[in-house]
């Protein structure tokens, strides 16, 4: 059942009727509920204590209970409550069947006084079940000869609901050929009859597929179906049909006895034995068909009878009819020709007239290289004959006569792609089946020079370590050429170029034959990087075909140059001196080395490092550029004297390298005057075209200092002051040479004294040489330190022109 309803929903449905006695001394009296079918179980259908008059508390004691009359309990009382409520669900079509009204009577029995109340619970009726058919296929044969408004009945649908909760109405699917009508019992049932409205055909639907639905008038409606299969009924009322009212036959001569002609078919749209056909030739076929073609009366197949001639008899003509076998049987009719064809017993022939092999691969399209002809002794199609040759050859059939063909060349022919051609004449007549025959032969070319030799590449990259040896091997350039004999042998050279008045065959040889390739010399990367030319190959037909290659050779560099060191200066060996103030500070510049490799690349890429340090705490160098500064300053305990040994490595395989030894004094900041010391030629460095800018503003800015310096001297002159010690300087240096090292003091007996200034390049020094006005005197000249400009007046800074007494 589908209906689930809530108690609480369903109490608004129930109506309680108590119906008491009307004289007051009477004790009967029956409650009356009206309640659905189908209440969930422990639904409350009414407060029974309460509708009785009873004390929910006594109900207990008084030991209430209900007695059910018929053999099912469905009720019962909560004792605590005084409520009557749903102890199973109640079908009412179960507990009532084919009933309109349905009644479920109890006693309720209490005791302590005992009395007996009398109730009656009334089922209702809800639209839980749909119409159903008894059968759910109902099947009517009707005749196709009925005529329409017959009447059909059909199995009416029940419904176990009553009242608007059963059938109500029927409908039909659509339809063109039925209708229905539908008609009330006497009980109120409802059923339908089914109504013929338009004549039916057999042949045109056998079967008709109805659906028949009934319908409830509850709410929400529910329906069934029952399908109606309508079967058609044949009457003989269509005459046998042949698929051609004429035919047309070909028959080959000598066909053998028993072989098919043709299959006849006659078709009749009844059933049964209505469509049951017979064949017969009529009266208008001539005996001498009769005689040669049997015609079998149940499948309509005609046969060959007697040996046919095509000499003796070339058309047949005959009629046959097909009968059904319907008490009115019908008929209908055919009429076939029959031709005989000449039988194809000769095979075609084919001749060849001429033929010219071998040929050359440049022959002219068009030529003509073969002349066939072709015959057949049939008669008809039988002799006529055609001819052909495969596909995607380069050649071609033209007709010249009757009969005769030229085989000419119809595309340009290339011995290098096919060699020589197998030429199937294949020729066919036009019978049936059609007989052929073939002939074969077979064309040779011959080679001629057309092809250029041809090298894998176009250009060619040829790397070349320096300092090989003299004869040594290259490369293998070989060209390729299709063609055959002296037109594939191939010849070799270096297509002459002069570099600097030197031959590419003085520096490069060829083998003439296989196109080796060699160096006839020691090449130098330092001196020659790279080779541009040409080759060219070359074959030896009539006339010859070439094709040249570039090559490129390049020459790879080898680590076959020691660094040299530049900086410093070295007059004799490896070993420089330096003297460097013991008050120098931390981060000063003490030297720079500078080192050069003419290799190029990861070959002249060069590395400093210390192979000997006196004290590794007190110097660094940075191995990129060469700088050599203090880690921190002097102290008493260093050693005077400190011995460098500077070593820079390019980054060859194997790395090269060369070493230079510096040896540092130091030397205390206040410097006694050297009566015995001489001046030591000044070295001129060399520099970079790049620092030309700065190297002129040095010397401007040096002129000016040094005019400084004469001034001061001029005025120190006239107003002389009494001598004193130089005041130390933390950046002055003492060099018996000339110096590399910027912000230094000279002394000098000589002319001329010496203002150094060191522009840190890398490629060298800036050394300014100016006059001193009074010659033969000693002077101590203190530079600017480095960490003031050239242009600042203070008197730290400036610098002081000072002689003894």
């Amino acid at each position: 059942m589908e209906a689930r309803i809530s108690a609480q929903h369903w109490r608004r449905y129930v109506s309680v009727f108590l119906i008491f006695s009307a004289a007051l001394d009477t004790a009967y009296a029956v409650t009356h509920y009206s309640i659905p079918e189908e209440m969930e179980e422990s639904s409350v259908v009414a407060n029974l204590a309460a509708d009785l008059g009873l004390d929910v508390k006594t109900l207990s004691r008084r030991k209430m209970r209900l007695d059910i009359i018929s053999n099912k309990k469905y009720l019962d009382v909560n004792k605590e409550t005084g409520e009557l409520y749903i102890v199973e669900k109640m079908d009412r079509e179960y507990l009532c069947p084919a009933k309109t009204s349905c009644f479920l009577k109890m006693e309720a029995i209490i005791e302590n006084p005992q009395r007996i109340f009398y109730i009656e619970i009334e089922i209702m009726d809800i639209n839980d079940n749909a119409p159903h058919f008894r059968r759910d296929t109902i099947n009517l044969d009707i005749s196709e000869a009925t005529q329409g408004g017959e009447r059909f009945s059909v199995n009416n649908a029940v419904d176990p609901d009553v009242g608007s909760n059963s059938v109500k109405t029927y409908l039909l699917s659509e339809n063109e050929h039925f209708t229905i009508e539908i008609q009330t019992g006497r009980d109120g049932s409802k059923f339908a009859d089914l109504i013929l409205k338009r004549v039916l055909d057999r042949e045109q639907q056998a079967v008709h597929n109805l659906i028949l639905t009934a319908e409830d008038g509850g709410v929400p409606a529910r329906s069934g179906t029952a399908s109606i299969v309508v079967r058609v009924l044949d009457t003989n009322d269509n005459a046998p049909k042949f698929d051609k009212d004429n035919y047309k036959i070909d028959i080959m001569e000598n066909s053998p006895i028993g072989s098919l002609v043709v299959k006849l078919n006659a078709t009749d749209l009844d059933e049964g034995t209505n469509s049951e056909i017979l064949y017969s030739y009529s009266l208008y076929t001539s005996e001498k068909t009769q005689q040669t073609f049997h015609l079998n009366p149940n499948n309509g197949e005609i046969t060959v009878k007697e040996m046919i001639n095509y000499e003796d008899f070339r058309i047949y003509d005959m009629e046959v009819i097909a009968r059904d076998k319907g008490s009115n049987s019908l008929t209908g009719q055919c009429k076939l020709t029959v031709l005989v064809t000449d039988m194809n017993d000769n095979h075609p022939e084919i001749s060849i007239k001429s033929f010219q092999s071998p040929v050359k691969e440049d022959i002219a399209v068009d030529t003509v290289i073969a002349v066939v002809s072709v015959s057949d002794k049939d008669s008809g199609d039988n002799g006529i004959v055609d001819i052909r040759i495969a596909d995607k050859l380069p050649f071609a059939l033209r007709e010249s006569s009757d009969n005769y063909y030229e085989l000419v060349v119809s595309e340009p022919l290339d011995r290098e792609k096919v060699p020589e051609y197998e030429i199937t004449f294949t020729v066919t007549d036009r019978g049936s089946p059609p007989l052929s025959d073939n002939e074969t032969m077979t064309l040779e070319l011959l080679d001629v020079n057309d092809n250029v030799p041809q090298f894998p590449q176009s250009f060619y990259t040829i790397p070349v370590m320096e300092n090989n040896a003299p004869g040594a091997f290259l490369s293998s350039l070989t060209a390729f050429d299709p063609d055959l004999h002296e037109n594939q042998y191939l010849v070799y050279f270096i297509i002459e170029k002069e570099i600097v008045n030197t031959s590419m065959s003085m520096l490069f040889s060829i083998n003439p034959e296989n196109g080796n390739l060699y160096a006839l010399k020691t090449f130098d990367y330092e001196i020659e990087k790279e080779f541009l030319f040409h080759i060219e190959a070359r074959d030896s037909g009539v006339p010859p075909l070439s094709s040249n290659v570039t090559i490129h050779i390049i020459i790879v560099d080898q680590n076959d140059n020691t660094p040299i060191i530049v900086s410093p200066w070295r007059a004799h060996g490896s070993v420089v001196e330096e003297k460097i103030p013991r008050s120098t500070d931390k981060g000063s510049l003490v030297s720079k080395v500078i080192a050069i490799d003419t290799d190029s690349v990861q070959n002249s890429r060069i590395t400093y490092q210390f192979l000997q340090v006196t004290d590794a705490t007190l110097f660094s160098l940075d191995q990129y550029n060469g700088e050599i500064r203090t880690m921190r300053m002097f102290s008493y305990r260093d050693p005077r004297h400190q011995r460098l040994v500077v070593i820079a490595k390019d980054n060859g395989d194997p790395a090269l390298s060369a070493t230079v030894t510096i040896k540092l004094s130091t030397v205390e900041t206040a410097v006694k005057a050297y009566s015995d010391m001489t001046e030591v030629p000044l070295e001129y460095d060399i520099f970079s075209d790049l620092n030309l800018y700065l190297v002129i503003g040095l010397g401007s800015v040096s002129f000016l200092l040094l005019i400084t310096i004469l001034v001061t001297c001029v005025l120190k002159c006239q107003k002389p002051m009494p001598s004193k010690a130089a005041p130390p300087s933390r950046n002055s240096v003492i060099s018996e040479r000339n110096s590399t090292i910027a912000d230094s003091t000279l002394v000098s007996n000589d002319a001329y004294w010496y203002s150094l200034f060191l522009a840190e390049t890398r490629k060298g020094k800036l050394v300014v040489r100016q006059p001193v006005p009074k010659a033969g005197s000693r002077y101590i000249v203190s530079s600017l330190p480095r960490s003031t400009g050239l242009t600042e007046t203070s008197d730290s800074a400036a610098s002081t022109l000072q002689y003894p007494k």
